[in-house]
């Protein structure tokens, strides 16, 4: 079945790059001239491609729970990072969103390019303080132009079953901006591993947990409530 998976995941890239090319390249000419929240919902068409072909070669589906917890106004979604596949799905779901990344993603052929019109929050990760003084004014100016804020507090993709350090900083947004903090978790990793190639096929659970008021909280405790929950969450799924 290995030798199988391999083939199928092999089907998956040859589609999937030039999806995210051809999306990329469209997004940083055309995309231009549309106006940003638009715009966005243009470029992420592209994960919904991806996804849907990701489904088609793979037999990788989805099953979302807890939809109606989105908030109608903007928030901080902190969410369990595992692969690849949560970046695509959660892109499109939460939108208009800004995503905080890495500063080097940015800068990857394409790919890079056509996410930069998305207006993420490109943060260097090697000097911690000024990563965090990005995210609480750049945060705060996008949560107050309307974006919602995607951030994956694990701050890298974590094997399946395992539990990183999750970092304040989304929590530390939350409380300064007045915004409510949306939990997300999800077992992705269990089919989309993370840094591998062979994907296998399954059901993707994502569960959208009740908003959580950052209103008169420590950074510390809401971080906690949130990381206790997601990693009880994904140990039931």
């Amino acid at each position: 079945m290995h030798f199988v998976y391999t083939l199928r995941s092999i089907a998956f890239y040859c589609g999937y790059v030039p999806t995210i090319i051809s999306f990329s390249v469209l997004g940083c000419t055309v995309g231009l001239l549309i106006p940003y929240r638009p715009r966005q919902t243009f470029i992420t068409t592209a994960n919904t491609i991806v996804l849907w072909w990701l489904k088609l070669t793979c037999g990788i589906s989805v099953s979302v729970h807890g939809v109606d917890n989105i908030p109608s106004e903007p928030f901080v979604a902190l969410s369990k990072h595992q692969s690849g596949w949560e970046t695509f799905f959660l892109q499109r779901t939460l939108r208009p969103v800004s995503t905080i990344l890495k500063k080097e993603l940015l800068k990857i052929p394409f790919f890079g390019w056509g996410l930069a019109m998305t207006r993420p929050i490109a943060i260097d990760r090697s000097n911690p303080k000024q990563a965090l003084r990005d995210v609480l004014s750049q945060g705060k100016q996008r949560l107050e132009e309307g974006n919602n804020i995607l951030i994956f507090p694990e701050g890298t993709r974590i094997g399946y079953g395992e539990v990183g350090n999750y970092s304040r900083s989304g929590a530390s947004l939350a409380i300064n901006t007045g915004a409510t903090v949306l939990p997300i978790a999800h077992n992705a990793g269990c089919y989309w591993p993370a840094h591998r190639f062979v994907k296998t096929p399954g059901t993707i659970h994502v569960i959208i947990g009740k908003p959580i008021e950052s209103t008169d909280r420590k950074s510390k405790e809401l971080t906690d409530e949130v990381k206790n929950w997601i990693e009880e969450t994904v140990k039931a799924l």
